[in-house]
């Protein structure tokens, strides 16, 4: 089993500082979840979401509860009301997605609003070569992948009821002054010389044309459920990064898996992947083109590329910055903002490249 399946997989006892009253989420889940029957029993998820996840046990059922995060937090980070609401549409549409049951935004019941859902029974792969799968199987777990993402991004939103759940058009232009300014803000992280020529040639290059979807924002294997034995993705999780957006920046973040490295993220970057067993990226852009119904190709592929380097690069960035403010502290945090001119020579690689397409 790898470091990270070992690391981040299963539940436990409730981490310090954590803590909650669990008699009051028992008694809101016995007025607000339908079927609910104590007595519960709580556990912590080891997973490293950012929003707070455990797992109750009652005799008859398990469910998922997310949280915001206690202590103080940024404006409108860690929106647990808007995972709900785009995981309610999802689920009425029969995406795969858990069954929500609540949401409570009063924070007397355990300290921060929350939501709970079912919990959905499967596996869950920390790897993106899939390690754990016999590799003759392996092709049709990527497929599983892009099929599922494909049907997210068919989806109309305002037949879902999420035509106001982001800013429809210049999505490229808005994320790219945002990751722009947070990185140019951050003067104790330093500057990144490929950083500040992708400021520069980014917003210069975005390609023509405009796309609106829902998005997932961070589409990896690791935020999927899959079947216990079948190639088939019962449930993708965490939407904290869910908006209304082009479904082109969703998709070619999922292809970083590609590009990056292995050690930075799990990346598939100088590995053989025929020999692994996977399809390769034109293949696997053909596939989801054809399901989206698109040239079996994407134009400017490049581009959407080095921005979501570049905006990988910028989250790291902000990790230096509050590493060296001292706000965050764990060796984790200081070997993952190392990587911060890797991840941003990747991305001015492929904006060097984006200009010959």
């Amino acid at each position: 089993m790898s470091d990270r399946q070992t690391k981040f997989s299963g539940s436990g006892a409730v981490r310090s500082g954590y803590q909650f009253d669990e008699a009051r989420l028992a008694a809101w889940m016995q007025e607000n979840v339908e079927d609910f029957d104590g007595p519960l029993t709580v556990e912590q998820f080891k997973g490293g979401q950012s929003n707070p996840t455990y797992k109750l046990i009652t005799p008859r059922q398990r469910y998922v509860l997310r949280r915001k995060p206690p202590g103080p937090i940024l404006k409108g980070a860690h929106a647990v009301d808007r995972e709900y609401r785009v995981i309610s549409a999802l689920h009425r549409a029969g995406f795969p997605v858990a069954r929500p049951f609540g949401l409570c935004e009063d924070d007397s019941v355990i300290g921060t609003s929350f939501y709970v859902m079912e919990m959905v029974d499967g596996r869950v792969f920390w790897e993106t070569d899939f390690p754990e799968v016999p590799v003759g199987e392996r092709r049709a777990y990527f497929d599983a992948m892009n099929e599922t993402m494909a049907r997210l991004h068919t989806l109309d939103p305002e037949a879902l009821g999420l035509g106001d759940f982001g800013k429809p058009g210049n999505y490229f232009a808005r994320q790219i002054s945002r990751w722009s300014r947070q990185y140019q803000e951050d003067t104790e992280a330093g500057r990144v010389a490929d950083m500040d020529r992708l400021v520069e040639w980014l917003p210069a290059h975005i390609p023509p044309g405009d796309e609106v979807s829902v998005v997932h924002g961070d589409f990896r294997c690791d935020n999927m459920i899959f079947h216990p034995t079948e190639p088939r993705v019962l449930a993708v999780l965490d939407w904290e990064l869910s908006t209304l957006g082009h479904p082109l920046a969703d998709f070619t973040y999922h292809l970083m898996m590609y590009h990056m490295p292995p050690g930075i993220t799990v990346g598939l970057l100088g590995q053989d992947v025929a020999a692994l067993g996977l399809p390769s990226e034109e293949e696997y852009v053909a596939a989801y083109c054809r399901r989206t119904g698109r040239p079996e190709r994407i134009e400017k592929l490049s581009f959407y590329l080095a921005y979501n380097l570049f905006r990988m690069a910028a989250i790291l960035h902000g990790i230096r910055g509050r590493v060296a403010r001292g706000n965050a502290a764990s060796e984790h945090a200081r070997q993952i903002s190392a990587h911060v001119e890797t991840v941003a020579a990747l991305a001015w690689e492929h904006a060097r490249r984006a200009e010959s397409e």
